[in-house]
């Protein structure tokens, strides 16, 4: 069985009404999807779906904890990651694109696959900027060796570069270096 074949509802079968469905996501599921950021993950789905004649009304809730590489330090980072939509499904003998909000299916389908739209939806909620949080005594929590790496900046110093530009690292000399080698990828 294909690991994402749980994400798959048989619909058809279901009597018209009100159904509670449960699901949950974990490491096998997000490694199912190619070239995925998030490295790992726990969490629940919980689905109201309202079947009836004409189109299936979904209410979705995620809430999960999902493993991403720190943008900081490489490590992983764990972040809660909650989301809640409503999605609606309507049947058409034409074959439409899904906008977001509204899926469409053929009469013929009697499966409604939801691993892409739940993995989707926890990775659109992932923050921007992936770190490890500050301690109550505003250190890190990154990986103290991958830190070192870094050249700590005041806020004199990046004060300085930002409305100067600093270039008092840089001497006439280094300046030819750059513009010979220019000159030598040009000619190629």
């Amino acid at each position: 069985m294909n690991t994402l074949d749980r994400y798959t509802i048989a619909y058809k079968d279901l009597s018209i009404g009100v159904h509670r469905i449960s699901m949950q996501v974990d490491d096998a599921f997000f490694k199912a999807f190619d070239n995925s950021q998030i490295t790992s993950g726990t969490g629940s789905v919980e689905i109201e779906l309202t079947k009836s004649e004409s189109m299936l009304h979904l209410s979705i809730e995620i809430d999960s904890k999902i493993g991403v590489e720190c943008d900081r330090c490489l490590e992983e980072v764990i972040i809660p990651v909650e989301y809640e939509a409503t999605l609606i499904v309507r049947f058409s003998d034409v074959s439409e694109e899904f906008d977001g909000d509204i899926m469409w299916l053929t009469p013929a389908e009697d499966q409604l696959e939801l691993a892409q739209y739940i993995y989707e939806s926890i990775y659109l909620e992932l923050p921007y900027q992936r770190v490890h949080e500050e301690d109550e005594n505003g250190n890190l929590s990154c990986n103290t060796e991958m830190l070192e790496h870094f050249k700590i900046v005041t806020e004199e110093e990046f004060e300085t570069i930002a409305t100067k530009g600093d270039t008092s690292s840089i001497d006439g000399n280094d300046w030819s270096k750059l513009q010979g080698l220019k000159d030598k990828m040009t000619q190629k």
